[in-house]
């Protein structure tokens, strides 16, 4: 079964219906000849704010200043301790290493890939200076509410990396973005995609809202008076203005994926697959697809994830990739294993249900505009290949 090549991902579908829109936005702010924060910032924000149930929306220029900012905000500095997933995008640890704090790295669930409420409490056990946590909400699912419980009893304060899952709701239906302090991500690839880069935080504390204002320029909560050495990451009004065109049509979009994520279950389910909270050696098709969220919870799928054994991944990939099929790697080297964090001490094997998912998953197309014929030849080809 063919349905011709299939990208992972294909923004121009998605800019076909709203190019008019888009275009006129840019040329409201070219006639404006107001660049840098302004109204069509303080709109999005708004609308932002309205959107995730939070006080406050403060925009910056990308998805890792966002973390960069959010920390500070929190007071993280020099000395201080923070813990993350070793199993997530660089800049969720990197933000930290920028701000001299030490990381401490924590394993996730093997099912949800996520940071484990388990798996912080036996990370953060007998740790000195914990200052905050940082889950993310990885794929687009909310990360388990219990993580923060097991900050709350560690005096640290919660940061939630939420820059793939804008949309995505908690079990008792609250938006990911309506508790503490939360960071987003524009980024092209995401959910909600600037063109170019582009960060979003949401708070429910107007101190801490008027600080990372401050802190996003350099530092002033008034031209030319510095309280605090703050850094350049203003929201461009251009990526405003295009955010505003799409943020009303986010709830389809991602109901289009929801929809996308739900056949390929199906499809895969039918042919003998189990989800991932089911581990692969207890047998049947050799695959497992995302478990499903808790009841009352909405996941958004940045991505959908499949596991596979990990002799089979790449060579799936290799198949998958001769057929015109796109697929990628989230992620293929966990962040206590990499070079440049050797220096923290951790060997192979110190967090194994990470590492697992590293050599074990990949990712499949699943963006809104995906034909039905072209999900159906995708599942078809997967099922066949590890059916061999």
């Amino acid at each position: 079964m063919s349905a011709g090549p299939v990208p992972l991902l294909d923004l121009r579908l998605q800019f076909a219906t709203i190019q008019d829109d888009v275009n006129a936005a840019i040329a409201r702010v070219v006639g404006e000849q107001r660049f840098i924060l302004g109204p069509e910032v303080a709109a999005l924000e708004a609308e932002m704010a309205a959107y995730t149930g939070a006080a406050h929306a403060v925009g910056c220029a990308s998805g890792s200043d966002a973390l960069i900012l959010g920390l500070r905000a929190l007071g993280v500095g020099p000395g201080d301790v923070v813990a993350c997933p070793t199993y997530t995008f660089f800049a969720t640890a990197g933000a930290i290493d920028r701000l001299g704090a030490r990381i401490v790295f924590t394993d996730i669930d093997p099912a949800s890939y996520d940071v484990s409420a388990h798996g912080l409490a036996r990370a953060i056990d007998g740790v000195d200076g914990l200052k905050a946590v940082i889950p993310v909400h990885l794929f687009g699912q909310a990360c388990d509410p219990a993580v923060d419980a097991v900050a709350d009893e560690a005096g640290a304060s919660v940061f939630h990396d939420a820059a793939q899952a804008i949309g995505a709701r908690f079990g008792d239906g609250q938006p990911v973005g309506s508790r503490g302090l939360t960071g987003f991500s524009f980024f092209p690839a995401k959910n909600l995609g600037a063109y170019g880069d582009g960060g979003m935080l949401t708070t429910g504390d107007a101190e801490t809202a008027a600080r990372l204002r401050s802190l996003r320029a350099h530092g002033a909560a008034t031209k030319y008076f510095h309280d605090e050495v703050g850094m350049n990451s203003r929201l461009d009004a251009l990526q405003a203005a295009i955010l505003r065109v799409k943020l009303p049509h986010l709830d389809a979009w991602n109901a289009a994926r929801i929809a996308n994520a739900a056949r390929y279950d199906a499809l895969f389910g039918e042919a003998g697959a189990a989800t991932s909270a089911v581990p692969l050696r207890e047998g049947g098709l050799p695959l497992r697809t995302p478990a499903p969220p808790p009841p009352g919870a909405r996941h958004v799928y940045n991505q959908y994830v499949i596991r596979v054994p990990a002799e089979r991944r790449d060579p799936l990939r290799k198949h998958l990739g001769e057929r015109g099929i796109g697929n990628a790697v989230y992620y293929p080297l966990p962040l206590h294993m990499q070079p440049c964090f050797a220096s923290l001490g951790y060997r192979e094997g110190d967090l194994p249900e990470a590492e697992a998912a590293a050599r074990e998953t990949l990712a499949i197309p699943v963006f809104p505009e995906l034909r039905a014929s072209q999900l159906e030849a995708v599942a078809a080809t997967v099922v066949a290949f590890l059916a061999r």
